[in-house]
């Protein structure tokens, strides 16, 4: 939707900024007039972000490289993790010289962005390894049913390379401490594979590091079907509803309050880190945290402010997140809902058990919220509908809190001492052999899912006018029970 929307020019973003800034000076004793006005300032700031981010972007020096129909020769460090896919494996490469016979040897400012390279399933190459490959810089393509140029845009990814003649150049040019976590998630999953069969040991590693690499296509169109994808993946929903449970949870068991939220923080931190903590998973985790403390200090309505202001300073660093990426919105979403219609939700399913070990009517009433929430974006994007989607993450989200925290234990036993892994191996592989049964039997469900294609944004705006108006009206009749009371 934004990329079809022209650049406004900058001396109309100059005088609205100032017009908009001596309106509200003018009509300062208006005050709700004033504040309207002192809006506008900020949003023509943020446009005009965007628009900068958009035009370094578009002038990118890798950009002149992409479909030269030549071959060119890189020298770059391996900037993430390695992504490992059933065929292939994914390098992020950050550049630092090209050269080509069209414009010879160039080396690349530190803003040059990124490239992805796809290398044979067998290649050894880790993060910080410095390496030369040659092959034809390609622009990200543009399919009718998904834009993967804007998807990576979003990570300063320009430029593919599909497999590229590659040489290892050196190792150890990456940062110690992520080389460090990067380590020890390998170990971590040298002992799942070790241990856990499949598929249970591909749900074990996208449950931990959101890594579907070990999940076959058959198993991921099951998990489309039944609306449980996003608990294979490290989203800002999956991670939001994990924290909210994980809070609950250590209270259910006896934790003061205070005890219980740095316990559930701290847990959080530790996921994020054990998954080499890639951007996605720091935004959804500063979310989620968010979301705990506004639950501790019992403000879950007025953590809204503080849950705008860190969604602002996200997209002030990186604007993209806005439009292009789907995991922030939906981690964005998912607090709204836990913040407005989760409350209300547990109070209607008054005749759903809430055990100490087990808070099944806290969990059920947090996956409702959270996929109320986020049903219009996920429509939107991937164009389906889930019918089973409630019932079946009503059956699998309320052991995701204990399993996580089970799978942190298992891994870090086996890394420790092996034979203690084998011993809750025994436990784990029950609970992953239980959401498969959980995923397999719903999907095979005749009416388990809806294709809704060619959707038009306008379908966004009138979903979430009305869930707007539901939020309000919920909010305004908890006021009124609290005045009454």
């Amino acid at each position: 939707m934004g990329s079809t929307l022209n650049p406004a020019p900058f001396y109309l973003l100059k005088l609205g900024f100032f017009s908009s800034i001596l309106l509200a000076v003018v009509s300062w004793k208006k005050r709700k007039l004033a504040v309207l006005f002192l809006f506008a300032p900020f949003l023509i700031l943020g446009v005009w972000r965007y628009q900068f981010i958009l035009s370094v972007s578009s002038s990118n020096p890798l950009n002149k490289y992409n479909d030269i129909g030549q071959l060119v020769e890189i020298i770059g460090v391996v900037a993430e993790d390695p992504g490992i896919r059933e065929k292939s494996v994914k390098l992020t490469i950050k550049p630092e010289t090209i050269a080509s016979d069209r414009f010879g040897l160039e080396r690349l400012p530190s803003f040059a962005g990124k490239i992805l390279v796809t290398v044979d399933r067998y290649s050894e190459y880790r993060y910080g390894d410095k390496i030369k490959m040659t092959g034809n810089l390609e622009e990200p393509a543009v399919f009718d049913d998904f834009n993967y140029k804007d998807y990576l845009k979003k990570d300063g990814i320009y430029s593919v390379v599909n497999f590229p003649k590659t040489e290892l150049m050196g190792s150890g040019y990456g940062n110690p401490f992520t080389v460090f976590l990067f380590s020890f998630k390998k170990k971590f999953k040298d002992v799942s594979i070790g241990l856990i069969s499949p598929p249970q040991e591909g749900i074990l590693e996208a449950l931990v590091f959101g890594d579907e690499g070990g999940i076959s296509k058959r198993w991921k169109d099951k998990l489309n079907i039944t609306g449980t994808r996003h608990i294979a993946a490290v989203s800002g929903m999956n991670i939001t509803i994990i924290a909210f449970l994980i809070l609950s949870f250590a209270l259910s068991i006896g934790f003061w309050r205070k005890q219980a939220l740095f316990v559930s923080i701290f847990l959080i931190f530790l996921y994020v880190l054990m998954i080499g903590a890639p951007p996605s998973a720091i935004r959804a985790g500063i979310m989620g945290s968010l979301l705990m403390f506004a639950q501790y200090f019992g403000r879950m309505s007025g953590s809204i402010r503080a849950v705008v202001f860190a969604a602002s300073l996200m997209i002030y660093f990186n604007p993209l997140l806005l439009t292009l990426d789907v995991g922030f919105q939906l981690s964005f979403l998912a607090i709204l809902g836990l913040i407005y219609f989760q409350p209300a939700i547990f109070n209607w399913l008054t005749k759903v058990p809430n055990y100490q070990f087990f808070p099944i009517r806290t969990t059920l009433s947090a996956t409702l919220a959270a996929q109320l929430a986020t049903l219009p974006i996920l429509v939107y994007n991937f164009g389906y509908f889930s019918l089973v989607s409630p019932i079946a993450n009503a059956l699998i989200v309320p052991i995701l809190a204990p399993l996580t925290i089970l799978l942190f234990v298992f891994g870090i036993s086996g890394i420790l001492f092996y034979p203690l892994g084998q011993i809750l191996s025994f436990l784990v592989w029950p609970c992953l052999s239980y959401i498969i049964f959980i995923v397999d039997w719903f999907s095979r469900v005749s009416f388990a899912s809806v294709a809704v294609q060619n959707i038009h944004w306008i379908f966004l705006i009138i979903a979430y006018v009305i869930l707007g108006f539901f939020a309000f009206w919920l909010d305004k009749r908890a006021r009124l029970k609290f005045l009454n009371y």
